[in-house]
């Protein structure tokens, strides 16, 4: 299989201003604009709240979170699916010192991917005649169902 070529995001880390209303949104209503991005990633809608929730969770119990695990997961499996270059180091460093802006640089991403159509290559297939379905004609007599056989009305 041929690897394709890899390609930059459509927008920088901090091109806020490239698209306004995904700056407002996730200046406005963050946990919104990043559980609207993990679904329409088609990861579940809840998935950022471990963002949110799991770092709490975790120093009440003596366990320290540094990386946001959802933010960071989401933009590995971004760049994957998209071959967009990067590494994992610089996803740990932009999920956890740029967390907002990734959320819309994500959201960005994906708005830009459901605008760009999709080329689909067909090759032409080999079609293979099939019988016809049986058929019952109408006599004077009745019914044509088997040869010789006939089913008169009363």
């Amino acid at each position: 299989m041929a690897t394709q070529p890899l390609v930059e995001w459509e927008t920088g880390l901090c091109d806020c201003f490239e698209e306004v209303s995904t700056c407002c949104y996730g200046f406005w209503c963050f946990p919104c604009l990043a559980c609207t991005v993990s679904g329409r990633f088609g990861e579940n809608y809840c998935l950022p709240l471990c963002d949110i929730c799991g770092p709490a969770i975790l120093s009440a119990c003596g366990i320290p979170l540094f990386a946001p695990p959802a933010g960071l997961s989401m933009r590995v499996a971004m760049r994957n699916r998209y071959g967009i270059k990067g590494s994992i180091c610089k996803d740990i460093a932009v999920a956890c010192f740029c967390g907002c802006c990734s959320w819309c640089q994500m959201h960005r991403e994906l708005k830009h991917r459901k605008k760009t159509p999709t080329v689909v290559n067909v090759q032409n297939t080999t079609v293979f005649a099939t019988q016809p379905a049986p058929v019952m004609m109408m006599q004077p007599q009745g019914f044509v169902t088997q040869p010789g056989a006939f089913v008169t009305s009363r």
